[in-house]
């Protein structure tokens, strides 16, 4: 039987835990540092931070961990991979030089270019006068992204020149988020959503489409976040957008980086945009999206492990998707997020939901007396399935009216695009 250690904290990885536990195969997952709401799924949680390698390693060594996989982007931007490589045990995630595709967008930037992947036009700037004096170039609204790893933060769509230039000081002035580069790009019209998928090397695996809603308010109003929740599969899409994403985005990427001796292994995300022309890439990610994990895994009927394990063998795992029905998740963060966290509200409600909802956690800690309390932005999210939106929206909605939480929030309006 194995072991298993998944490196995280979040709702991602609590959802990523439990689906490896489904495994015959998998006797013990152990999440790092994990949080203590995952001990109620029998993940095991162990006090050591996503970017203490040596300490990782040394657990791993210990405990005899069969398989690692990696949530975050943070220790894959700083070489986790590599490290676990080297010291001869087995990582499920891409190297350094692959991170850089979600660490760097100008590096991504120039990767979609060579690679002929269809995305916005662009100029990269790293001084803050010369960025300013550009702006007259441009036409509104535009998208200005920091050059760098910011939790999904770091976008924002300024409306007017006024906007743009305040959030070009705020990022290259006063370096928030430790910019020192971005990127001005033009701003794309149509629905967002999400394309994820398992790859070693040249052997793609596509996981069902999903849709994040980013702004922290309804109506897509308010400043970005890193998810305010999710649904999955997008049934108002086109049945062959999946094989599309896959031929004309994501193996031209794979290629292309292997051209440049950069192997790719692990999870590719592409965040797209479905425009008047087709798909377009926002961003890519090299890890599992939060929340998009949580309505996308629950809807995988073959086995995670042996996946996970059948790819990094270079074998042709059988992979089984769920058809039937439509996955809804909806983040419960604190009052202020993203601007400022609230810790201690009390999450007992959450301990007697229905058998059709389930809660994966993020940000919680425990009190003296061993309850559950709020300690972070996004605190946890609900999923649900059924045989539509509609019904979905029915079930976690209608539970979360009926049990209002003083200090926390949600937004309502999760998965009305599928309508």
């Amino acid at each position: 039987m194995a072991k298993v250690l998944v490196v995280g904290n979040g709702a991602r990885e609590h959802v990523l835990g439990r689906q490896l536990l489904k495994s015959n195969q998998v006797e013990k997952v152990y999440c790092a540092p994990g949080n203590p709401g995952m001990l109620e799924s029998g993940i095991e949680i162990i006090p050591i931070g996503v970017t203490d390698f040596g300490k990782l390693v040394e657990f791993a060594r210990k405990q005899g961990i069969d398989l690692t996989v990696v949530g975050p982007e943070q220790p894959l931007q700083q070489g986790i991979v590599d490290y676990f490589s080297t010291a001869g045990l087995t990582i499920f995630g891409p190297t350094q030089a692959a991170a850089k595709l979600e660490s760097s967008k100008e590096f991504a930037k120039k990767i979609m270019q060579e690679a002929g992947v269809p995305t916005a036009s662009y100029v990269s700037y790293q001084d803050e006068a010369t960025a300013i004096k550009g702006l007259a170039k441009n036409d509104y609204p535009l998208v200005i992204k920091s050059d760098g790893l910011t939790a999904g933060k770091g976008v924002v769509i300024a409306k007017s020149q006024k906007e743009a230039t305040t959030t070009i000081h705020k990022m290259l002035g006063e370096h928030q988020f430790d910019t020192k580069s971005i990127i001005i790009e033009e701003f794309l019209t149509g629905q967002e959503f999400s394309l994820m998928a398992f790859i070693q090397d040249e052997q793609i695996i596509p996981m069902p489409l999903s849709q994040d809603h980013k702004a922290a308010y309804d109506g897509d109003e308010g400043p970005n976040t890193g998810g305010m929740g999710a649904y999955s599969p997008l049934q108002h899409f086109p049945s062959d957008l999946v094989n599309e994403g896959v031929e004309k985005i994501i193996r031209p990427i794979i290629r292309t980086l292997k051209k440049k001796n950069i192997a790719f292994c692990g999870i590719l995300y592409a965040g797209l945009i479905m425009t008047d022309s087709g798909p377009k890439v926002i961003e890519f990610n090299v890890r599992l999206g939060d929340p998009e994990t949580v309505v996308v895994l629950p809807q995988l009927q073959s086995d995670l492990y042996e996946m996970l394990q059948g790819l990094l063998h270079h074998q042709v795992p059988v992979v089984k998707w769920q058809k039937d029905q439509v996955y809804l998740g909806v983040v419960i963060s604190s009052q202020t997020y993203p601007q400022a966290t609230v810790r201690g509200v009390e999450l007992a409600d959450f301990n007697y939901l229905p058998s059709n909802i389930t809660v994966n956690y993020a940000g919680v800690s425990c009190n003296r007396d061993g309850q559950l309390i709020s300690n972070g932005g996004r605190i946890l999210c609900l999923t649900t399935g059924a045989s539509n939106i509609t019904k979905a929206q029915a079930i976690l909605y209608g539970w979360l009216n009926q049990h209002p939480i003083l200090g926390l929030r949600y937004r309502s309006d999760i998965g009305d695009k599928a309508k």
